[in-house]
């Protein structure tokens, strides 16, 4: 099982929260980590983004204290690649397309339903989901899914920072 990884440091127990799941050695399964790699550095203090596989009691443990926390992650479910779908989970589950669909072993979706049975779903979850094309194993998204995740990662930064009450931090040179 891969290991968390935490790009931003000052976590707070009532900060957001920003969780890209996913294997990016099965290609498009990689669009959750790979937002959560554009938004490393970009986000302001007290912003906390991880990556994390996508178990359902990993997912649980790392969402414990938080109160808004948003989840990126590819998904299946038939729409054209690079799609993006938007869920606000904490008011209702998720739509039956997007159950059972996960590399994960239990999806996404079940695991929101599991964490809303036993009182521990955040008050805020948001779900991004990235519509993939390949998922067969190997490195690299697939172009329409590269672009999506730009797109999300943009999408993101502005929101992010204007929570935070601070401008946008730029990466830094590598």
């Amino acid at each position: 099982m891969a290991s968390a990884k935490t790009f931003s440091p000052g976590s707070s127990a009532e900060g957001l929260l920003i969780l890209g799941i996913g294997n990016a050695l099965r290609r498009d399964d990689g669009a959750g980590p790979a937002v959560a790699a554009r938004l490393a550095g970009r986000v302001p203090e007290g912003v906390e983004v991880r990556v994390l596989p996508g178990e359902a009691t990993g997912l649980m443990d790392a969402w414990a204290g938080h109160d808004h926390v948003i989840v990126l992650d590819a998904v299946a479910s038939g729409a054209r690649p690079g799609t993006l779908h938007r869920f606000a989970a904490a008011d209702g589950p998720l739509p039956a397309a997007f159950s059972s669909l996960s590399s994960h072993g239990l999806g996404l979706a079940e695991a929101i339903e599991l964490a809303r049975a036993l009182g521990r779903l955040p008050r805020r979850l948001m779900v991004y989901g990235i519509e993939g094309e390949d998922f067969r194993p190997g490195e690299g998204l697939s172009p329409s899914v590269e672009e999506a995740v730009g797109r999300v990662a943009s999408e993101l930064c502005l929101p992010v920072a204007q929570r935070g009450q601070v401008p946008v931090k730029e990466p830094s040179p590598s």
